[in-house]
């Protein structure tokens, strides 16, 4: 989120909840519309302006929906079924439980990305995938209708482009993991954070060192990098001949420095839902032009009548 807040300071960036994406997993209405909520004042929490970004709720523009569809008639089902996520989800006896919006999903992800004729897209190097769908797509529709789209680049971070699981360092964390202590959530109190890393796992020896070979101490220092801007490398000098305890306490702390001033701007923004939702209908309407104008665009192309 920060790699991607950074982008308002020189370009107009396009943020999206993707509350449409949200519904591929059973969700209670209640609970989807406060966790939409919970995301745009995390991320205006973050440092979102939205005089300077665009922000809003995925499913406010129907073009979304509208232009997925559209890109089904250019995909094939080979393509979606080589999706990792689906593979993963969709083997065996489980394959015939899995929803359709499971598996077409990465073409919902595209039509995102190709409504605003996007040219860079920052993402975590486990959506590199998707983001290759979204370019393999767009060359195929330049070919047959015309050139429509500029093919989209990947924005990868230079460090943390993908933080591991606290309890285990081979999966990606993930707040939806089944146990609390594979993540660190970015509303965890002061006692959680520090509870978590207390029982993150390390690696066999004691010296503290950065490298392939410490597989959980490495994402340990990744995430020490990420809330101080240091070198994980810099990190490590200070820990010369001290153990896991005091690299934990210490890396506890600097996440709780991190996260309790934006926990603060995060619970004030909630007191306030009408000024939430007020913000998401105005980016709504910012984007609203170039999101029909496009559609327009491509419907031409196709044939359609209007």
């Amino acid at each position: 989120m920060r790699q991607q807040i950074a982008l308002q300071e020189e370009h107009e960036p396009i943020y999206l909840l993707v509350d449409l994406h949200a519904i591929t997993v059973p969700q209670d209405p209640k609970l989807l519309r406060q966790n939409t909520l919970n995301a745009a004042a995390m991320y205006l929490a973050l440092g979102l302006d939205p005089e300077k970004a665009i922000l809003y709720v995925q499913s406010q523009l129907s073009e979304h929906a509208e232009l997925a569809w559209i890109l089904t008639t250019i995909a094939s089902m080979g393509e979606l079924e080589r999706m990792t996520q689906f593979k993963e989800k969709g083997r065996g006896e489980e394959r015939t439980k899995v929803g359709m919006g499971l598996f077409s999903y990465p073409l919902l992800m595209a039509a995102d990305i190709l409504l605003y004729k996007a040219q860079k897209v920052p993402i975590g190097d486990d959506q590199v995938q998707h983001l290759e769908l979204a370019r393999d797509i767009a060359k195929r529709f330049n070919q047959r209708f015309g050139d429509t789209f500029p093919i989209p680049d990947a924005l990868l971070a230079e460090s943390g482009a993908r933080i591991m699981g606290l309890d285990d360092p081979t999966v990606k964390m993930s707040k939806s993991a089944t146990s609390a202590y594979n993540y660190i959530a970015l509303t965890d109190d002061a006692d959680t954070v520090r509870n978590k890393i207390k029982k993150a796992v390390t690696d066999s020896g004691s010296e503290i060192t950065y490298g392939n070979d410490k597989p959980a101490l490495k994402n340990l220092l990744t995430i020490f990098s990420g809330v101080t801007n240091e070198k994980a490398e810099t990190i490590t000098e200070r820990y010369a001949g001290k153990g896991y305890a005091d690299f934990k306490t210490d890396l506890a702390d600097a996440l709780i420095a991190f996260l309790s001033p934006i926990q603060e701007r995060y619970q004030h923004l909630l007191t306030d839902e009408q000024q939430l939702v007020d913000i998401l209908h105005a980016g709504a309407e910012r984007a609203r032009p170039q999101a029909a104008h496009t559609l327009k665009e491509i419907k031409e192309k196709l044939g359609f009548v209007l």
